[in-house]
């Protein structure tokens, strides 16, 4: 019989990353990410020192993810403001990241230190948005308007069910961002 590969700490985040996407924090259990993987639980403390510090790294990589590598990936892609803003979107708000970003917010709610560093990480992108803007924008007003108002787009546009008629919400939700990210 074939020796079986280590689940790696990589996959253990990944699996946990979904059910949180899925169920919250609470789905997030040792035992059902291990059926899910199909490994034993012993194999997860391998690499964690229990549930909480797994929790912290499974944070740990939805900012990566979702935050520091999507900016540096437009900083070495370059081009104009607006064309960075639009990549850092359209990578930070996938369908992956943004249901997992929306569970994060869920718990945030609930739970203080997941609150902080939602906080922080929010910080870090209205920053990007507010340097993106000034690159282009003089007064410091509409900065701080345009910045909250994609940022608002990005966060609530799964929350927002009305008709948009002429227009799919897909080509609304561009319309308004393309709006905002006029000269």
């Amino acid at each position: 019989m074939p020796a079986v590969a280590r689940t790696t700490r990589a996959r253990w985040i990944a699996a946990g990353l979904d059910a949180l996407a899925a169920g919250g924090p609470d789905a997030v259990r040792v035992e059902t990410l291990a059926a899910a993987l199909g490994v034993t639980k012993g194999g997860f403390y391998g690499h964690f020192d229990g549930r909480a510090a797994f929790l912290e790294e499974m944070l740990d990589e939805w900012e990566q993810r979702s935050t520091t590598e999507v900016i540096a990936q437009a900083d070495a892609e370059g081009g104009d403001a607006a064309d960075r803003i639009r990549r850092v979107g359209s990578l930070t708000f996938s369908e992956d990241l943004h249901r997992i970003d929306l569970a994060i917010r869920a718990w945030a709610n609930h739970d203080p230190s997941v609150s902080a560093r939602l906080r922080r990480i929010d910080n870090k992108r209205m920053a990007f948005l507010r340097e993106m803007f000034g690159a282009y924008i003089a007064d410091p007003d509409e900065i701080e308007a345009r910045s909250m108002l994609m940022f608002a787009l990005a966060i609530g546009r799964h929350f927002i069910v009305a008709d948009h008629p002429g227009y799919t919400k897909l080509e609304a939700i561009q319309l308004a961002g393309e709006h905002l990210l006029r000269p």
